[in-house]
């Protein structure tokens, strides 16, 4: 049978290790695709190290845009990255009446609905597997896998670098600066981290997720995102001694209100699976109404674990490529007409339970008053520990753990408890979930 024809779009760490394992594992996906899938021609600026890596089986060129408009290109896959060239390129190539395949979170999550909206006129798949959790399938197991289901909640671990700065915070005890020096020594961290630290990688895969969990389109600029950059080695021994393990996580919850869309630094308790995923790994717990909660775990970066799923879609595409477009999945899952757009809930409206810590005077009353602050804002208290103060301070800390209440009147108590004489500076404040039913 005829074979499907590749153009790749950028052949750095992922285009490189899909180049890889498409040759090396030629026969087998050519038996599962039904046809062989081959790459005939790679785009990328470093021509010189691009011939090298495809040792002359392919063509090469420094033209992305001669790529997405070569008629013997039957699939674009765009590993390029960021919202400038790379969308041109894919909606150049949807306009072209090609399937596209893309790694790029970035891209989907803030113009997937121009994109996804392109490829449906023009009857073509968009399909974008290694954009979340590199090798871990958790796109079709959402998409597919789960379809009987109504979607509760997703919360995942979904960003390598900051678990791999916060296994080695709370093992080592070291500060924030001091780990991500050593991710970058090691290649866990870029050397910009911005997005990766301060949580907007995660926002961009937790907006995906969301869109496929709801049928609603894509709403990245509602997304509240929290990095990591400011968390204290402190809260994450306090944390553990309580029993709870903090890790970045991105959050979509189904509730009566709306959709929460969040990600930041939470504690988990240590008895949940998720909360053991340690290093650069990454996991999703998936909570539906009749099969319960899934986890889904692997490596969610790396050269071939992503190329995994960049194959995965290609093998998709390849055994579609002729199927009636009214009967292929649909992007987001749900079918286009069938997309709502449901309120997405502000932080201020989301309720959640609490990890306050306080640096109070070691005097008696300062906790009845700290009490009284949160009985007025209706927050019920599940956990107090009192630190015993350092010989010759005059200071201690106090650690709370309420029960689930309202972001507004978490808000309004540490605005309260601020403003306390016995209260040093400013209150330490994470959210915390407990991953059950």
């Amino acid at each position: 049978m005829k074979p499907i024809n590749v153009g790749l779009l950028g052949i750095g760490t992922v285009g490189g290790g899909t180049f890889t394992v498409l040759q090396r594992n030629a026969e087998e996906i050519a038996r599962r695709a039904g046809r062989p899938i081959r790459i005939t021609v790679v785009a990328d600026k470093h021509i010189e190290r691009a011939k090298e890596l495809t040792g002359g089986k392919c063509r090469v060129t420094d033209d992305a845009f001669s790529v997405v408009s070569d008629r013997e290109v039957d699939i674009v896959v765009e590993l390029i990255g960021g919202c400038g060239v790379a969308k041109e390129l894919v909606l150049k190539a949807i306009a072209n009446g090609k399937h596209v395949v893309t790694a790029n979170k970035a891209l989907l999550a803030v113009h997937g609905n121009e994109i996804f909206l392109a490829a449906q006129k023009m009857r073509v798949m968009v399909a974008f597997e290694a954009a979340v959790a590199g090798g871990i399938p958790i796109i079709k197991a959402v998409r597919e896998g789960l379809a009987a289901n109504r979607i509760e909640w997703i919360a995942g671990i979904i960003n390598g670098t900051t678990n791999f700065i916060l296994s080695e915070m709370r093992d080592k005890g070291l500060s924030f600066d001091a780990v991500l020096k050593e991710a970058q020594r090691l290649g866990y961290a870029e050397a910009d981290p911005t997005f990766d630290i301060e949580g907007v990688d995660a926002a961009h895969k937790i907006t995906i997720l969301s869109a496929l969990a709801f049928g609603t389109p894509m709403q990245f600029e509602k997304a509240h995102i929290e990095g990591i950059s400011r968390l204290d080695a402190m809260d994450i021994k306090y944390a553990e001694q309580l029993g709870y393990r903090i890790k970045l996580l991105g959050v979509t919850r189904r509730t009566v209100e709306g959709i929460e869309l969040r990600v930041h630094p939470t504690l988990i308790p240590n008895k949940r699976l998720i909360a053991n995923v340690e290093g650069a790994m990454n996991a999703v717990l998936v909570q539906g109404d009749a099969v319960g909660a899934t986890l889904y775990y692997g490596k969610g970066a790396g050269a071939e674990p992503t190329a995994s799923a960049v194959i995965a879609d290609l093998v998709d595409v390849t055994r579609m490529h002729t199927a009636d477009p009214e009967n292929r999945v649909p992007h987001l899952a749900f079918q286009p007409n069938q997309l709502v757009n449901i309120r997405m809930l502000p932080m201020d409206e989301v309720q959640t339970s609490y990890y306050l810590r306080l640096r109070v005077a070691d005097k008696p009353g300062v906790l009845a008053d700290i009490t009284r602050i949160l009985a007025d804002e209706q927050i019920s208290i599940d956990a107090v520990i009192q630190k015993e103060p350092v010989e010759g301070e005059e200071q201690t800390d106090l650690i709370m753990l309420t029960h689930q209440t309202r972001e507004k009147r978490v808000n309004a108590a540490i605005a309260k408890m601020e403003k306390l004489a016995a209260v040093q500076g400013k209150v330490t404040r994470l959210r915390l979930e407990e991953l059950g039913k």
